[in-house]
C-alpha cells in the first residue's frame, strides 16, 4: 500500500504534466515509513514544497534558556531573604541617601519597628511551648547564657581602640541583645534539635530582655564610656515599640477566626515581609550616617567585620563548653543535656544575637552613644555573618549524622 501525504499548493503546470507516485514512498522491511520529497497528486496541480520539522524559534529558545538560568537564582534568593534584604538596605543607603533621609525625617523606622513585632505576636504559636517544658534545666540555662552571661563580652569589646569608637561601641551593645527573632529556631529545626525548647528560648529571652537589657547598657556599656542612660526611660519605650506590637499581634491571631491557619500557611511570606521592615532600618540610618561612613577606611570596617566574627566564635564556644560541662556533671547519659537535640538548639540560640531590638534600642538613646548608622553598620555585618556561620555548622553537623548513620549501618 502506498502512503503519501497530500498538502494543496497551487501553481501552474505544465498541461502535460501526469500524475504520478514516486516509487521510492513504501513501507520497508523494517516497518519504517518514508515519505518522498515532492508528491503530485493532479494534472496542472502539485506539490511542490519539501517536508520539514518544526522547531522553535531563536526567540523562544533563548527565553527558555533564561528561564532555566533564573530559577537557581530565585531559589537562592528566596532561601537567603533577610541577608539580601539587609544588604540591599544599606547598599540603597550609600547609593541614594536623600530618600532614606526623608523617610527618617517623617519617623519611618518607628513604623516598621512596630511592624517587625506585629508579625511576630501572629507567627507566635504558644502551643509549641509546652513541648519545651521537658527540657527547662536546658531552656534555663540558655536564657541564663543569653541575659546575664554574655553581656559580660562587652567589657572586653569596650577595651578595643578603634576609630569611628561608634563602631566598637555597637559591637558591644550587639552582646547585650536577647537572641534573633527567628534564624536561631529554623536553623535548630534543620539541624534536627528541639524546635520547642529554641522556640520557647526565644519568646522568653526577648520578653525578659526588654526589662533586662536596659540594665545590662547601663551596668556594662554607659559607664565604660562616661554616659548616664534613662533606664526608665528606655524601658518604657522598649514595652511601647517591641512588648505591645507582640501582645497585640498574638492577641489579633486569637482572636480572629482563621488568622492563625492563614498565618501559618504564609509563613514565608510574613517572614519575607518582616524582613523588609528590617532592613528599612539600616537603609534609613546608612542614609542619615553616609557622610560619615564614607570617610571610615575600609580596613577599619573589615576589622569590625573580624570583631564581629570572634565574639560569635567565642559565644559558640563558650556554651558548648558549658552544656558538655553540665551533662559531664550530671553524670547520666539519659540527662537532657547530653542529648543532642538540646545541646544543638541551646548552642544555636544561646550564641546568636538579635538586630531588630539593637535597632530599636539605638532609636531609643537618640544619639547618646554616637551617631546612630556607624552603631548599627558593624551589627548588621555581625548579624550576617552569625547566620552564615552557624549555616555552615548545621551543615557540618548534619554530614556528621549522615556519616554515624551509614558507618552504623556498615558495622550492622
Amino acid at each position: 500500500m502506498a502512503v503519501t501525504l497530500q498538502t494543496l499548493i497551487l501553481t501552474p503546470r505544465p498541461s502535460k504534466m501526469l500524475s504520478s507516485w514516486h516509487r521510492n514512498s513504501h513501507f520497508r522491511a523494517s516497518g519504517s515509513l518514508r515519505f518522498s520529497p515532492f508528491v503530485t497528486f493532479s494534472p496542472g496541480r502539485s506539490i511542490s514544497r519539501p517536508i520539514r520539522a518544526c522547531r522553535p524559534s531563536d526567540q523562544d529558545f533563548a527565553s527558555s534558556t533564561g528561564l532555566n538560568w533564573a530559577k537557581p537564582l530565585l531559589k537562592i534568593a528566596a532561601d537567603n531573604f533577610l541577608p539580601l534584604a539587609l544588604i540591599g538596605g544599606v547598599a540603597f543607603g550609600f547609593a541614594n541617601p536623600s530618600l532614606g533621609c526623608l523617610a527618617d525625617k517623617y519617623q519611618l523606622s518607628k513604623f516598621s519597628t512596630f511592624a517587625i513585632f506585629i508579625v511576630s505576636g501572629l507567627t507566635l504559636r504558644s502551643e509549641e511551648i509546652g513541648a519545651a517544658a521537658e527540657a527547662w534545666p536546658v531552656g534555663i540555662f540558655g536564657l541564663f547564657s543569653i541575659l546575664l552571661f554574655t553581656p559580660y563580652f562587652s567589657k572586653l569589646i569596650l577595651q578595643v581602640q578603634l576609630q569611628p569608637q561608634e563602631f566598637v561601641t555597637g559591637l558591644a551593645l550587639f552582646s547585650c541583645m536577647p537572641t534573633t527573632l527567628s534564624s536561631g529556631v529554623a536553623l535548630t529545626h534543620l539541624a534536627g534539635g528541639n524546635s520547642a525548647l529554641a522556640l520557647a528560648m526565644t519568646i522568653i529571652s526577648n520578653l525578659l530582655g526588654i526589662m533586662i537589657v536596659p540594665f545590662s547598657i547601663s551596668k556594662f556599656i554607659a559607664a565604660g564610656v562616661g554616659i548616664s542612660v534613662p533606664t526608665k526611660q528606655l524601658f518604657k519605650s522598649l514595652v511601647l515599640t517591641l512588648l505591645i506590637p507582640l501582645i497585640l499581634g498574638k492577641v489579633l491571631r486569637e482572636s480572629i477566626t482563621g488568622l492563625s491557619e492563614f498565618v501559618d500557611q504564609n509563613r514565608k511570606l510574613l517572614s519575607k515581609i518582616s524582613a523588609i521592615f528590617l532592613s528599612l532600618v539600616p537603609w534609613m540610618q546608612v542614609s542619615r550616617s553616609r557622610s560619615l561612613l564614607l570617610m571610615v577606611k575600609p580596613q577599619v570596617f573589615l576589622v569590625a567585620i573580624w570583631m564581629g566574627t570572634l565574639l560569635h566564635l567565642i559565644l559558640l564556644a563558650s556554651n558548648a563548653f558549658s552544656v558538655w560541662s553540665l551533662s559531664v556533671i550530671s553524670g547520666d547519659a539519659q540527662s537532657v543535656f547530653a542529648k543532642k537535640e538540646n545541646t544543638n538548639a541551646v548552642v544555636l540560640v544561646a550564641s546568636q544575637k538579635t538586630l531588630p531590638v539593637l535597632v530599636a534600642v539605638v532609636e531609643q538613646l537618640g544619639g547618646a552613644f554616637g551617631e546612630s548608622g556607624l552603631l548599627v553598620l558593624p551589627c548588621v555585618a555581625a548579624h550576617l555573618t552569625q547566620i552564615i556561620m552557624d549555616s555552615f555548622l548545621v551543615n557540618f553537623w548534619l554530614r556528621r549524622d549522615k556519616d554515624l548513620s551509614s558507618n552504623n549501618a556498615k558495622v550492622a
